[in-house]
C-alpha cells in the first residue's frame, strides 16, 4: 500500500466497520473506523505492519492489514514467527471476483518470505468471511467465548 491508497482504504474501513456493527451492535459502534487517515499514514511507515492492497485502475478493490509477530524464549510457548491478518476487506462491488483469493495468496507468499511459521487471524461469528478462510485452508486455533451479563 502507498499514501495514494489511503482514501480507498478508508472507504473499505467503513464497509468492514458496518459488517462488524451489523453482526455485533453490542460491541461495535455504528460508523466507527478502525483506523483514520493519520493512523494509516503511521502504519505505512511500520515495517512490521505491512499493508497489501488490490488495485484495479486506481480503485482499491481490497486490502489486507498484517502484523508480524514473534515469540522467543517464552516459558511455555515455542519460538514462533507469525503473520497476523489484522483486517482483510474486499469492496462490496468487487466481491466474488477472486480479489480476496489473490490478496490471501500474496499475503501467504509474503509470510513465507519473512520466515513465518503461521498465518493467523480472528473472525467474528456470523461473518460470511469465515467460509472463505476455511476454503483457504485455515483451521481454528482457539475459540473465544463470551457470556453477556445482564443486570
Amino acid at each position: 500500500a502507498e499514501h495514494r491508497d489511503i482514501p480507498g482504504m478508508i472507504a473499505l474501513l467503513h464497509q468492514v466497520g458496518q459488517v462488524h456493527h451489523d453482526i455485533r451492535p453490542d460491541i461495535f459502534r455504528d460508523g466507527a473506523l478502525k483506523y483514520d487517515e493519520a493512523a494509516l499514514e503511521q502504519l505505512l511507515k511500520e515495517e512490521d505492519k505491512p499493508i497489501f492492497v488490490a488495485v484495479e485502475q486506481d480503485f482499491v478493490a481490497g486490502y489486507c492489514f498484517c502484523i508480524l509477530e514473534q515469540t522467543q524464549n517464552h516459558p511455555v510457548l515455542m519460538d514462533d514467527k507469525t503473520l497476523y491478518i489484522d483486517d482483510l476487506c474486499v469492496d462490496e462491488a468487487a466481491r466474488g471476483k477472486g480479489v480476496a483469493t489473490e490478496l490471501f495468496r500474496h499475503v501467504t507468499a509474503a509470510a513465507k518470505a519473512e520466515g513465518a511459521n503461521f498465518i493467523t487471524l480472528n473472525v467474528w461469528e456470523g461473518n460470511s468471511a469465515l467460509k472463505f478462510y476455511e476454503k483457504m485452508g485455515m483451521k481454528p486455533r482457539k475459540t473465544t467465548l463470551d457470556l453477556p451479563l445482564e443486570d
